[in-house]
């Protein structure tokens, strides 16, 4: 009656259980707290069963001895199981025919014990994948025999680091160890010793940061080695001298490789940069050429295989002959001129690296051409002690502050910031010329990139924008001049001068938080335009000074009307200062136009010439005007030499050229209120610059008078 119940009830309890209910094989013996799969167990049933599935297992220990001396058995599944905690020591023990262990989807197994998988010489299969183990599991004692075993640690977040001599013992064969979406952190020295590894796949462990240098010490291979997605930031120098492929892609923290002498059997990579591959088709080239080179010098040649004197064949081939019953090996059996591919050092396989080297990214060097690397130096050089001596000279001027001056500080100083953009990028070159794109990708995403191409958008844009306003001001005080109550004050500068500086800094700025971007390309310039946001930066910046250049063609076609304008009479001097900045200012814009044009076609999208070639324009014409406005603008002037020469008497130099100059500046001021006053007060003038110049001992006042 009761076994009629079980029978009746038993569909309803598995249709209850849906399947998720734990049901204990045929071949074990299970309790509440144990289950015991053995050889004992596994006799009592006429039947042999070679896979034995645990779903869903309530038990929190699997003992020891759980899985012990099973021999139909050879795949042994635990899976979906929320209550498994620990496997114990020799928990699957002396199993001669399990080629299978699976152990997956146990979150709540935290621990396995030391030897829980002990003498399995069949083995060839072993996954541990989506638990909650802390700690790298024991495999020491498997002893497998099976070649090309196959281990799986995945999905275990908790575990963090891969512990020295964590596999040795597991098998004496090839390995393929598949580690991938763990939460390592760190592989430890010694961590492979005593493997044969296959392939190593460690990919999606996105903490992994540190492959100790000694982390293969001890082991043969990896063949294969996948770091994709990882924190990685290198790669040991040592242990990978049997690399056939590597694979880093996604791994945006590997910003340079190991020496690349260590590499030296690799013949396939996928990569995360473009510049990666270009320093390994490189090092890859150099070295066919040494390697053919060697075997030239030894008297091999790989071009010709033709004997070296042909007449020789001929006399061995009729000397054979002549021997009675001779029959050639190749008469006998056929060719023997067997080939070996992989023995052929004058034939090896080219290496195949990816991504490709790209339109912004060329293999090169920063400057590209040899007559650049000079340029640059030269130019940056001018820019910096041109504007330095610009800011210094105006700086310590005792002379009044004017509006003119003032400018003239904030164009000097933008060019000094271009000026010290082109000494970090030459200086970068110079410190890794010939192999810079092993150097590449460090210094494209570094601070120092972000820096130089800050100084450089900053400093460019600075420097149109106080172009515009020193034009704007010249308009403003020619139309003006006989209403000096209109003209411009320093108030007034100042305030533009601040609007100025917030939209030029926020223009520097943007690329440095994710608009566009400075390490794009070598010369660290905002040449991203991948996202719409980027492209309309671009444009914007491109825009911004077009619009700066049709301020001044506007202005001082109104500064030449009103020159020309026989109504306002008496403005000879602002007509030559308006004409000689006129022939200044266009010739600046002049050198950026062809950049301007190049750099318009390529933000949308239709690049007229290439990064390379460009790289002439952005050192050439660029900067070009860094280095030549402070002379053009300031040292050249009259006003300036006054102001260097009387900051150079302070110091006890060309004491008499400062005294003309004072001189000059006196009569010059003299004259002017002469004109403005009255007789009476002119005579009173005279003595007081009779008693001026006579407080310079060493010039008399008459021939202070004869020099002016």
């Amino acid at each position: 009656m009761l076994r009629s119940f079980l029978l009746l009830v038993s569909p309803l309890l598995m249709s209850f259980c849906d399947g998720v209910c734990f049901m204990c094989p045929e071949i074990c013996r299970c309790s509440q707290k144990s289950i015991t799969c053995n050889s004992a167990t596994e006799s009592l049933k006429s039947r042999t069963h070679s896979r034995l599935v645990l779903n869903y297992i309530s038990l929190k220990i699997i003992s020891t001895h759980s899985f012990d001396g099973l021999k139909g058995v050879k795949r042994i599944e635990i899976a979906q199981s929320t209550s498994v905690e620990t496997i114990e020591k020799e928990a699957f023990n002396n199993l001669l025919n399990v080629s299978e262990i699976s152990i997956q989807n146990t979150r709540s197994l935290v621990h396995i014990h030391k030897w829980a998988f002990n003498h399995l010489p069949k083995l060839r299969y072993l996954s541990i994948s989506n638990t909650g183990i802390g700690v790298f599991p024991d495999l020491t004692s498997i002893f497998s025999l099976e070649s090309d075993f196959i281990l799986y640690i995945c999905d275990n977040l908790n575990l963090h680091s891969v512990p020295t001599n964590a596999f040795i013992g597991m098998t004496s064969e090839f390995t393929t160890m598949n580690l991938f979406n763990n939460g390592f952190q760190e592989i430890e020295s010694h961590a492979f010793n005593g493997t044969k590894i296959d392939k190593l796949v460690l990919k999606n462990n996105k903490d992994l940061r540190v492959i100790h240098e000694d982390a293969f010490k001890g082991a043969f291979g990896p063949t294969m080695l996948d770091v994709s997605s990882t924190a990685l930031e290198t790669l040991p120098s040592r242990g990978l001298e049997s690399v056939l492929m590597l694979v880093a892609r996604s791994a945006f923290a590997l910003k340079r490789l190991p020496p690349l002498n260590g590499l030296k059997s690799l013949r396939e990579a996928q990569l995360t940069y473009p510049s990666h591959c270009c320093a390994l088709l490189s090092w890859d080239s150099n070295r066919e050429e040494s390697v053919i080179t060697a075997l030239r010098n030894g008297s091999s040649n790989c071009a010709d295989n033709s004997p070296a004197n042909p007449s020789d064949v001929a006399s061995d081939d009729s000397l054979a002959s002549d021997i009675d019953g001779y029959t050639s090996a190749e008469d006998k059996f056929g060719s023997m001129d067997f080939y070996y591919p992989e023995l052929d050092l004058c034939h090896r396989p080219a290496l195949q690296c990816s991504p490709e080297a790209d339109a912004f990214n060329p293999c090169e060097d920063i400057a590209g051409f040899s007559f650049l690397r000079v340029a640059i130096w030269f130019i940056n050089v001018l820019a910096i002690v041109g504007n330095l001596t610009v800011l210094l000279v105006l700086f310590t001027s005792r002379c009044k502050l004017t509006v003119p001056k003032f400018l003239m500080c904030h164009l000097a100083f933008a060019d000094l910031c271009i000026g010290v953009y082109l000494l970090m990028i030459a200086t970068v070159d110079l410190m890794t010329r010939g192999h810079y794109s092993q150097h590449a990708i460090e210094w494209q995403t570094g601070a120092g990139c972000g820096i130089a191409g800050f100084l450089s958008v900053f400093g460019g844009e600075l420097s149109v924008y106080t172009l515009s306003t020193i034009t704007v001001e010249r308009w403003h005080t020619i139309t003006h001049a006989l209403r000096l109550e209109r003209r411009l004050g320093l108030r007034h500068a100042s305030s533009i001068m601040v609007v100025g500086w917030v939209v030029c800094l926020g223009m520097a700025l943007l690329p440095l938080m994710g608009v566009s971007s400075y390490n794009k390309v070598s010369m660290c310039l905002p040449m991203d335009i991948e996202t719409p946001l980027s492209q309309a930066y671009i444009i914007l910046l491109l825009l911004f000074n077009v619009g700066a250049f049709l301020v001044i063609c506007g202005c001082y076609v109104r500064i030449y009307t009103a020159v020309r304008n026989p109504e306002f009479p008496g403005r000879t001097a602002d007509a030559k200062i308006a004409k000689r900045m006129a022939v200044l200012i266009f010739t600046d814009f002049l050198c950026m136009a062809p950049i301007s044009f190049f750099a318009i076609s390529a933000a949308f999208k239709v690049p007229l010439i290439t990064v390379t070639n460009s790289k002439i324009l952005l050192v050439l014409f660029y900067p070009i005007n860094s280095c030549t406005n402070p002379f053009l603008y300031a040292i050249f002037t009259r006003a300036f030499r006054k102001d260097a020469y009387i900051l150079l008497s302070s110091m006890g130099c060309c004491e008499s050229k400062a005294n003309l100059y004072r001189m000059k500046t006196y009569c010059s001021e003299n004259v002017t209120r002469s004109k403005s006053s009255s007789g009476s007060n002119g005579n009173s003038k005279a003595p007081r610059a009779v008693v001026w110049m006579s407080s310079f001992p060493h010039v008399t006042p008459r021939s202070q008078m004869q020099r002016v």
